[in-house]
């Protein structure tokens, strides 16, 4: 059973949201505030984290950093009253694979739920597992960039983007084709936060002269090895 921890201070918020995961099959731990939350996954196996922005003690954004310093992997949601474009920046320059504005349809939130999972557990057996990039190795199964000298663990969506840049190397690979397949949805913040992605595998890979990843204008971009 898929299990998910569930950051809500609202107290009926809260109950009805972890009332309504259980009745569609998941196993779902409700916190009060963000401190409480973080203790709890500490302590508990997640599959994924579902996180008010908003909340006493600790908000969810600070809770989201320290669950990704433990945790680089677990999928994150966002519940959050704010639509400032700079507020959902921030959730997906800390790693949240997903956002939903209050307030919010359950069946849709479901749906974010479904689609990230599927994404997580996606097997993709003809398709090779591990990658050359110059000087490092890119494990898509276990999600490492690594050489002799450095290594990097990359979240779900860094994995899937370098995947895809991987498939696609040496070729333009499509603004909206990934988006669409990673994002599910090209909108203004999936695509503004395809950027912060580029951005960080950039990072990763600037000791490697021989590997590059260009913006191609107009078009999406290209992995050139």
């Amino acid at each position: 059973m898929t299990k998910i921890l569930l950051a809500e201070d609202d107290e009926n918020l809260g109950v009805l949201l972890k009332d309504y995961l259980n009745a569609k099959s998941f196993k779902t731990d409700l916190f009060e505030d963000g401190q409480k939350a973080f203790d709890g996954f500490q302590k508990n196996h997640y599959d994924l984290c579902i996180l008010d922005v908003m909340m006493p003690v600790k908000d969810g954004f600070t809770l989201a950093q320290e669950i990704r310093a433990i945790n680089k992997v677990v999928p994150i949601i966002f519940l959050t009253a704010r639509s400032l474009k700079d507020d959902v920046l921030e959730g997906f320059k800390i790693g949240a694979d997903d956002y939903i504005t209050k307030p919010f349809n359950m069946d849709e939130l479901l749906f974010r739920i479904e689609a990230i999972l599927r994404r997580v557990k996606t097997d993709e057996p003809f398709s090779s597992p591990v990658y050359a990039l110059g000087k490092y190795s890119f494990d898509t199964q276990k999600q490492y960039l690594q050489s002799k000298d450095m290594s990097y663990k990359l979240t779900t969506k860094e994995s899937e983007l370098l995947k895809l840049l991987c498939d696609n190397a040496n070729h333009v690979l499509e603004r909206n084709y990934a988006l669409r397949t990673i994002w599910e949805d090209d909108n203004y913040f999936n695509a503004r936060s395809m950027d912060v992605y580029i951005t960080k595998l950039r990072k990763y890979l600037k000791d490697e002269p021989a590997v590059e990843i260009l913006n191609v204008h107009g078009k999406g971009f290209k992995l050139v090895v």
